[in-house]
């Protein structure tokens, strides 16, 4: 088993920066093994992928969040991180950490992000 911890998450002001953290715990093999993606949820909306990361540190990104947010880990820290700059009020939502090892996937509990003036 693996657990998932978001943290991070609060309210900025448009233009603002956050740097969401996802602290990884349990079977240490299989978390620095694992592809890890971030997820959003808007309210009233379906849950979307925002990016990814693989083992060895390949990314993807959502079309909306490309050159702004960056996904990345530190596996000695079993930790992955959303750096999130020039947040728009579109980017509110509940962020959460997935990941996957073969026919495994875990959920983070998730951690709001608001961005308002």
């Amino acid at each position: 088993q693996v657990q998932l911890m978001e943290s991070g998450g609060g309210l900025v002001q448009p233009g603002g920066s956050l740097r969401l953290s996802c602290a990884a715990s349990g079977r240490v093999f299989s978390i620095n093994a694992m592809r890890y993606y971030w997820y959003r949820q808007a309210p009233g909306k379906e849950r979307e992928l925002v990016a990814s990361i693989t083992s060895v540190g390949s990314t993807n990104y959502a079309d909306s969040v490309k050159g702004r947010f960056t996904i990345s880990r530190d596996n000695a820290k079993n930790t992955l991180y959303l750096q999130m700059n020039s947040l728009k009020p579109e980017d509110t939502a509940v962020y959460y950490c997935n990941a996957r090892l073969y026919t495994d996937m875990y959920w983070g509990q998730g951690t709001q992000v608001t961005v308002s003036s």
